[in-house]
């Protein structure tokens, strides 16, 4: 492997123990001082679910997970499951459009009430690629459900 690449890789492993060994917070629980840029992982009973990274300050964009249509996928994809159908990026087909649906409003806000709920780990990376690496480290190695890093 390249050394300048293996570099980069060093140091993973660490950050993600920080993040699982974190004390579990919810969004209304995270401390005002929490870092700005970094991985953050959504856990549900003992289960982890979805991993993801900002530049922002983490408070702020795990806020966005219970936003406003559009802010985060996570809550497209856990909507999209519960009623059954599949989660799409496509023009035409987007949240804002469901939202208009009865049904997927409901499923969404209901959605947003459980990721409300939900425990939250994280630790910081300011550092873009690594930052990068990490939140595919964390999803692979915490087996994170909702991450596939498919293209959309």
């Amino acid at each position: 492997m390249d050394n300048k690449f293996q570099i980069l890789l060093d140091g993973l492993h660490e950050k993600y123990q920080q993040l699982i060994s974190m004390f579990p917070v919810t969004i209304g629980t995270i401390p005002k001082d929490c870092p700005k840029g970094g991985v953050y992982l959504f856990t549900e009973n003992g289960n982890h679910l979805y991993a993801g990274r900002t530049k922002r300050k983490i408070k702020d964009r795990l806020k966005d997970h219970i936003g406003t249509p559009g802010q985060g996928a996570f809550s497209l994809r856990l909507t999209c499951e519960a009623l059954g159908i599949k989660a799409t990026y496509k023009k035409g087909d987007s949240k804002n459009l469901k939202l208009s649906e009865p049904q997927f409003k409901e499923a969404y806000e209901s959605t947003k009430n459980l990721i409300r709920r939900m425990e939250v780990r994280y630790v910081s990376e300011p550092d873009p690629i690594k930052q990068a690496l990490l939140e595919i480290y964390v999803a692979v190695v915490s087996g994170a459900k909702y991450n596939d890093f498919d293209t959309h």
